[in-house]
């Protein structure tokens, strides 16, 4: 019969041998982890641009696509920009960027950055969005594609970690994307109006404005409501960069 002394001290080596074997096992595949997080985000920039890629040819298929990479102040002045595989100003990539806590800075009222991503497709020009919002049960995110006038969409794809399936879940569709190509950002006078994800339909709207709404996810209000806030807090920073440049 083992003593309460011999099962304790029995029991604390043991837990400490288990801690210490799944601390080495996370550190060993953190490299492994945060490669693969990578590699979904180049995935999410391309499949906006209309890209389709894998995990293997997702990299390459960036170097090709993805000409620059921009990282714009508050006020649309752009503080970096990797280019060539180089820095032609600045000294952090915008794919390195933490845009949650960007946003989150933007709402304290403190100074914050934004990342862009020029590419290039066909010989056209391409500016690519990243977007990241607040869900019913967790984020939504996602990428948006401009043309060349920063203003019509030429490609999206969203995202999600936890919305409910068959409802708000269906906004990682290639369907729902689809609806945002061809819709402007701008009205006709130069005002940025964003883009609604509106119940009912976007028929619903005055025909001045269907340009600018989506229909909603059957069944997923909030969801729906959380990419249209998505959409206008994400966007709005950009139009001082474009005003100034585009």
């Amino acid at each position: 019969m083992f003593s309460n002394r011999y099962i304790f001290i029995y029991s604390t080596v043991m837990v400490i041998i288990v801690a210490a074997l799944l601390s080495t096992t996370a550190m060993m595949l953190q490299p492994f982890q945060e490669q693969n997080f990578a590699i979904a985000k180049i995935q999410g920039i391309l499949a906006s641009a209309d890209i389709e890629s894998t995990a293997d040819d997702a990299e390459e298929l960036y170097k090709d696509a993805i000409k620059e990479e921009l990282i714009i102040d508050s006020e649309g002045n752009v503080i970096s920009l990797y280019k060539n595989a180089a820095f032609e100003t600045g000294e952090e990539r915008a794919f390195d960027l933490n845009l949650k806590k960007e946003l989150y800075n933007k709402m304290m009222g403190k100074p914050f950055k934004i990342p862009l991503y020029i590419a290039e497709i066909d010989g056209n020009i391409t500016y690519i969005v990243p977007l990241l919002g607040k869900g019913l049960w967790g984020p939504v995110y996602g990428n948006i594609a401009f043309g060349t006038d920063f203003n019509k969409v030429v490609g999206a794809d969203f995202g999600h970690d936890k919305e409910t399936p068959g409802l708000g879940a269906e906004i990682s569709t290639k369907e729902f994307a689809a609806q945002f190509i061809g819709k402007s950002i701008f009205d006709a006078n130069g005002n940025f109006v964003s883009i609604a994800v509106v119940k009912g339909g976007a028929s619903t709207l005055p025909d001045d404005r269907q340009i600018h709404g989506v229909d909603a996810v059957s069944g997923g209000t909030i969801t729906s409501n959380s990419v249209t806030d998505m959409l206008d807090d994400c966007l709005e920073n950009y139009v001082s960069y474009i005003k100034k440049n585009i």
